[in-house]
């Protein structure tokens, strides 16, 4: 049986060429150039010119630049630093996500949206944006500095609860989503407890033995992140958590500095496809008032969570300056909106003038924030040397 493989090839050309030319134009325009690769989705995708006439499977493949993300935050973080900061940070997630859950909740409700819809909305749209509020901060301050530290608990946190969400949709409620989440937290202790003894007895003498060969090093630290991404996936628990489990069990080594710049170039790649898939995914000729709508609730919701976020760290006593900052780098929706309305529109849970409210709410937090970010704060992408920090 032979697997033609011209059609794929001929796709990821297509994406590439595109973002390219886009990426030039919106930066000859001083324009973001994670919004070049939306557009260039919205451009050619299903619902462009039809360059690419399925953009599933290239979500799928884009998802790996987000798996890619996750290990290599796991790879920076000491296993004794990150329980310190999820203490500091439960507070504070806890409490920004009942309060954008609640915001979120009420404007549902006020355009008239039956109170199912509306609660899906809520949840939705009360996460922050793991891809972008990473993939917008420079590694130094990700890696090095306090601020990193935080942003990095608080999204590990949310994405903890919106698995639980997701869950919930899939079950129905009710006792069986009490169970379920006590069965999802134990298999993530049996993974974490099962990775770290893999990497003692087996990756640790591995790497002391053959370390002098790069690309050993390279290819099976990347093995390592796929198995247990796989193996996560199939317990039940979702492909970015096995790969940050991964990535924090394999952070004892002394070559996992070294892995996480060779690792680079490679997740930067998957990300433009992951953004790509982003923009094939909008259907601006199937808009409607629920869109409209979407757009305006997108705006308000930016200026709330940055808000939110901004009096929730004040409470917590950190500095002004960073309590302002995180409050912009948080202040979109998340990519695990779209999950939610993919798992609620399978269960029947959701109607379709929701579910369009709910990707123009969260893409127009994508935009706004994404500019605020870039010409306001330091970024790997911003178009002034002054603020270009990676």
């Amino acid at each position: 049986m032979q697997i033609n493989l011209a059609p794929l090839i001929f796709e990821l050309c297509a994406i590439v060429i595109s973002a390219a030319i886009l990426g030039t134009l919106f930066l000859y325009a001083r324009q973001p150039i994670i919004l070049a690769y939306i557009a260039a989705g919205m451009l050619i995708g299903p619902n462009g010119l039809q360059v690419i006439r399925d953009a599933e499977h290239i979500t799928q493949i884009g998802n790996l630049g987000v798996i890619l993300l996750l290990f290599l935050i796991g790879l920076n973080l000491q296993p004794k630093k990150l329980i310190q900061l999820f203490k500091e940070s439960s507070i504070i997630t806890l409490g920004t996500c009942s309060f954008f859950f609640l915001g979120a909740l009420l404007f549902a409700l006020a355009i008239q949206l039956p109170m199912q819809d509306a609660l899906i909305i809520a949840a939705a749209l009360m996460f922050s944006s793991t891809v972008i509020g990473l993939k917008l901060i420079p590694t130094t301050t990700l890696h090095h500095k306090h601020m990193g530290e935080v942003m990095t608990s608080i999204l590990l946190v949310q994405d903890i609860i919106a698995i639980t969400v997701i869950i919930f949709l899939n079950i129905g409620g009710g006792n069986a989503m009490l169970v379920a989440f006590i069965m999802m937290l134990l298999k993530f202790v049996a993974l974490c407890s099962l990775a770290f003894l893999g990497v003692r007895y087996m990756i640790l003498p591995l790497f002391q033995r053959f370390d002098v060969i790069q690309e050993y090093s390279f290819v099976t630290t990347l093995a390592w992140c796929f198995f247990w991404a796989e193996l996560s996936h199939q317990v039940g628990l979702s492909y970015e958590s096995g790969a940050f489990i991964a990535g924090i069990s394999i952070a004892v080594s002394r070559v996992s500095q070294a892995i996480s710049v060779h690792l680079k170039p490679l997740r930067e790649f998957f990300l433009i496809l992951f953004f790509f898939a982003i923009g094939a995914r909008m259907d601006l000729a199937g808009s409607n008032i629920y869109s409209l709508l979407g757009i305006l609730f997108g705006i308000i919701l930016v200026v709330v969570k940055a808000w939110g976020f901004t009096l929730a760290l004040s409470l917590a006593h950190e500095k002004p300056s960073m309590t302002r900052e995180l409050g912009a780098r948080l202040s979109q929706a998340s990519e695990f909106s779209f999950l939610v309305v993919y798992a609620a529109m399978n269960a029947e849970l959701l109607s379709v003038e929701a579910s369009m409210f709910i990707q123009t709410a969260t893409m127009t937090t994508f935009i706004i924030s994404t500019y605020w970010v870039v010409r306001r704060y330091p970024t790997p992408i911003s178009m002034t040397s002054n603020l270009r920090q990676d």
